[in-house]
């Protein structure tokens, strides 16, 4: 049943997300065997908690242009796989040098960093394995292909390991707005662009309407990144479950540092704002999306 502008936001929320966490916890590879401790340090970090909105996203739009079953399944497991590789490997002394996530020790502080480099590895390759598994389900094959090839696009060097590239490869150096917002667009907005319209894809969304999702995506990340940055500044470790200043320790240039927090807030606003008006464009019923829009941009954690 699609959510009317009467049903409470927050436990529709919370349903969603208890789903995508039973999800999560089916597709997950045994922890068994003498690869055991691989397996391990994929389950610890997959299942560390975090909002999900990313496999959430998926299975709304899915459902929104008419999806049904369970095909959105593997594909949601596979996206939250897909980031939550991201997340270890950012946390890495490499790259971010980060000792808490979702307010427990990162993975590499727990197995080591060797053990972290290779449990991102695995939940990469584990979530193609994982998204394939929806060949074997009776849906439109070529929706399926399709919709493995857009995620495959979105995260890789197109998507979000080439905005990681660009973010690697000037930190600690100053970075120009178009730069930075190349960062924000492939580092951070690809994955909720391929989580959007994935699910779009996979339920048979037109070619015009996967176009506005792709649009209303690309802001809704953009946003959520900016966002992102002002709670570095801002927020509070305890909430957050990540360290704070983080930006500030690794002298890395962002939204804050380039416009100050008044100027960025106003930015993710706008963004929003336009991304909103994108959604209520549609024909279908994008209440719970809209609603999903404003707490992503709004959130203190």
């Amino acid at each position: 049943m699609r959510m009317g502008h009467t049903v409470n936001f927050k436990e529709e929320l919370a349903a969603r997300t208890a789903r995508a966490e039973e999800v999560l916890a089916r597709f997950l590879p045994p922890q068994e065997g003498p690869a055991k401790e691989l397996a391990d340090a994929m389950s610890y970090s997959l299942l560390a908690g975090g909002k999900r909105l990313r496999p959430v996203l998926m299975a709304e739009t899915f459902a929104v242009f008419g999806g049904e079953g369970a095909v959105i399944e593997p594909f949601m497991a596979g996206m939250e796989m897909i980031h939550t590789h991201s997340l270890i490997h950012d946390d890495l002394p490499a790259l971010d040098n980060d000792d808490l996530r979702r307010g427990r020790p990162t993975t590499h502080r727990v197995y080591g960093e060797a053990a972290a480099i290779l449990a991102g590895d695995a939940l990469l390759n584990y979530a193609y394995e994982t998204m394939c598994r929806a060949f074997g389900m009776g849906h439109d094959t070529d929706a399926v292909a399709r919709t493995l090839s857009l995620i495959a696009e979105k995260t890789g060097i197109r998507g979000m390991l080439g905005g990681q590239s660009v973010d690697v490869a000037l930190e600690g150096k100053p970075i120009p707005a178009d730069t930075l917002s190349y960062i924000y667009e492939k580092k951070t907005a690809a994955l909720i662009e391929a989580s959007m319209t994935a699910g779009a894809v996979l339920a048979g969304a037109d070619e015009a309407d996967t176009a506005v999702l792709l649009e209303a995506a690309r802001k809704i990340g953009v946003a959520f990144q900016i966002r992102d940055d002002i709670l570095d500044v801002e927020g509070d470790q305890a909430a957050l479950g990540k360290p704070v200043h983080s930006d500030e320790k690794n002298n890395k240039t962002t939204y804050v540092t380039l416009y100050g927090l008044a100027e960025a807030d106003r930015c993710v606003q706008k963004l929003s704002g336009e991304a909103l008006a994108l959604l209520s464009g549609l024909k279908a019923d994008t209440s719970f999306l809209q609603e999903l829009t404003r707490a992503m941009t709004t959130r203190r954690f």
